[in-house]
């Protein structure tokens, strides 16, 4: 077992892993925090991103022991007690979601999308999500609720850690 210390939401935690154990399973299985999912098994579905030192990567990817002394953000992190975060608001108030199996995944690639550009056109926001898969929705109000999100602050709350 390998003992790795990261901050998860912006509380130090430390977790006993195996050292094969992929991050994806450490968050959910030894932290509780499920609303990080695992859909394809093959990093395609984007089910699983996460933020990692403030940027968007897929935790399906990444062994556990590969985030110490990392910062991370879920999407239980997101909101602020019981006021969403802008983009999650957003992906509610524009029905961005249908089943929501790929909503957390989503939604954390479009905040670290309006990180890096925070008027994105369609196409852009178009291009950025191509590493995540919707089977419902057809992205149409996926990319509404983007664009209505663009105009708020929609920075992670954890990645100035």
């Amino acid at each position: 077992m390998s003992e790795v210390s990261f901050k998860v939401n912006g509380s130090a935690v430390t977790v006993d892993v195996e050292p094969r154990t992929l991050l994806v399973d450490a968050l959910r299985q030894n932290l509780g925090l499920t609303g990080t999912h695992v859909g394809c098994d093959t990093s395609q579905c984007g089910c699983c991103v996460i933020h990692m030192d403030g940027t968007s990567v897929k935790a399906c990817t990444m062994l556990a022991v590969q985030a110490e002394g990392s910062a991370i953000t879920t999407i239980e992190g997101l909101a602020q007690g019981d006021e969403l975060h802008p983009m999650q608001a957003a992906f509610r108030d524009h029905h961005g979601l249908q089943c929501g199996f790929c909503t957390p995944g989503m939604i954390m690639s479009a905040v670290d999308l309006l990180q890096h550009n925070p008027k994105p056109t369609e196409r852009e926001i178009r291009e950025w999500l191509e590493g995540n898969l919707c089977r419902c929705t057809g992205y149409h109000n996926i990319v509404k609720a983007i664009q209505a999100a663009a105009g708020s602050a929609v920075s992670s709350p954890m990645a100035a850690e």
